[in-house]
């Protein structure tokens, strides 16, 4: 039996339990075959996050196999064929998720690699493949990526001999801050715990932000796992008690937290712990906005206030949200004054300058950018209407936050 003759036979057994496709690079990294349905753009992620170039340059280096992870908690395993000692092909199986990983994990990971300039087109068929990868565990992978192992070499493994390079584990960043940073780093993580208290749906920049300002809690061991548990420990602590802060109840959010900080205990390898606090952060965020929702508001008008959150770089106007709700503009510009008090050009300019509060706070970008961020027609017009609610202009209100 020859080795397309074993793969083919362990793609047969791999479906029997777990939907998990197999492809064929040759040595240069060209895709040759694969038994995918959604091929090009799974193709184009293995390429575009970063893993074809890790898994290039470690070709000549490496005989074990690979387990690659991304920051949006996708997983491929690689393994490589030989021939005299020279790469002649490297095969891949995925990519999987390691857990169940809603749209928004998706989204908050995606945003991390905003830089490669993906067009929006790719970015939905990406979502909607994603959709359809199968959860796999990473002890399940490794062994199904050691029976491919087999299969190209004959040579019998175990699971620690799988290389799982740390440099995989989130995009590059810059080398750790210096201590001139570190109050970047302070701001960047006092903005997402207000994100928290808030119960901010629209949280993800911040979160990119905060990633890759900092890996962590700089705890100095020859185990880097239990330094990524430990991090994730302080991390879950910290958005617990902003969660109670902004209304959810003690029991509710120290049974939760144990429960994170219990999952990452259990974890046996950093791919497990890969999406970890993205997860977290995303659940207490969303439970803090139940929370905060008002019982008063109609559930029109709720809709309207969380699709202004979620689309504050927009230009928003009451012809959209009358489309997202179903009614007519003038019925829907009525009432929501009505339950909030306030017409909807008002409260989208208050929830502007809400995010441009953050934004002073936690980022280096000029006045000029955060106004053209946030949609105002000219950077003047950005002032009057902070000065207007805050009774500051941006720049001093950045000053004494700073203080």
């Amino acid at each position: 039996m020859d080795i397309h003759e074993k793969v083919s036979l362990l793609q047969e057994l791999v479906a029997c339990c777990d939907a998990i496709s197999t492809w064929c690079y040759d040595a240069k990294g060209e895709l040759l075959f694969s038994n995918c349905t959604d091929e090009t753009v799974l193709n184009t992620a293995f390429s575009a996050f970063g893993c074809r170039s890790i898994l290039m340059e470690h070709t000549n280096i490496w005989s074990n196999p690979f387990l690659l992870g991304t920051s949006l908690g996708l997983v491929w395993g690689a393994a490589f064929e030989r021939e005299d000692g020279v790469l002649r092909r490297f095969w891949l199986l995925g990519p999987v998720f390691y857990a169940t990983t809603t749209k928004g994990q998706i989204e908050l990971g995606y945003d991390l690699y905003r830089g490669l300039e993906l067009s929006i087109a790719w970015k939905e068929q990406f979502m909607q493949a994603a959709s359809r990868l199968p959860v796999v565990t990473s002890e399940l992978l490794g062994r199904y990526l050691l029976m491919l192992h087999y299969c190209l070499t004959g040579q019998t493994l175990h699971y620690s001999d799988i290389v799982m390079p740390t440099e995989l584990l989130r995009p590059a960043k810059p080398a750790e801050p210096t201590k001139r940073d570190r109050y970047q780093v302070y701001a960047a993580e006092r903005a997402l715990l207000d994100m928290v208290r808030n119960g901010d749906l629209n949280y993800a920049e911040a979160f990119s932000n905060s990633s890759l300002l900092s890996s962590g809690v700089p705890v100095s061991g020859p185990d880097p796992l239990r330094q990524v548990k430990s991090s994730i420990t302080v991390f879950t602590s910290l958005v617990c008690r902003a969660a109670i802060e902004g209304g959810v109840s003690p029991e509710e959010a120290y049974s939760l937290g144990d429960a994170y900080i219990q999952r990452a205990e259990n974890a046996r390898s950093q791919q497990e712990l890969l999406n970890l606090p993205a997860t977290m952060y995303d659940d207490f965020i969303h439970r803090v906005h139940r929370c905060r929702t008002n019982p008063r508001y109609s559930q029109a008008v709720q809709k309207c206030i969380d699709y202004i959150e979620l689309h504050l770089e927009e230009r928003i106007r009451a012809a959209d949200l009358a489309r997202q709700t179903g009614y007519d503009e003038y019925y829907l510009t009525h009432r929501f004054k009505k339950e909030t008090g306030y017409a909807v050009s008002d409260y989208v300019r208050f929830a502007k300058i809400e995010r441009a509060k953050v934004l002073l706070s936690s980022t280096a970008l000029s006045v000029q950018e955060i106004a053209d961020k946030l949609g105002f027609s000219s950077r003047s017009y950005f002032i009057r209407s902070f000065r207007g609610v805050t009774g500051q202009t941006p720049s001093a209100w950045r000053a004494q936050a700073d203080q």
